[in-house]
């Protein structure tokens, strides 16, 4: 069976959800500035990050988002 094929993200949101996962690994194994340039500050005002302490971790929203985008992937991974 052909795999499906997605044309490339149209929006600089598609973009961000598409990569959420990556950025919250970064961010787990302390690597934050690897995040590429401009996303930490969109991700602050969608609400998907926010600073805590001094460090950023992600909110309760990022979390789901990140666990829908992760559960895309895999089912991209598997079709």
């Amino acid at each position: 069976m052909k795999k499906p094929v997605h044309p490339p993200p149209s929006s600089r949101h598609q973009v961000l959800l598409d990569g959420l996962p990556v950025t919250a690994k970064l961010l787990h194994q302390r690597q934050a500035s690897d995040i590429p340039e401009g996303y930490v500050e969109d991700y602050l005002a969608l609400d998907w990050l926010e600073w805590h302490g001094g460090t950023l971790r992600l909110t309760i929203t990022g979390q789901n988002i990140c666990r829908y985008a992760a559960s895309r992937h895999a089912g991209d991974a598997r079709g």
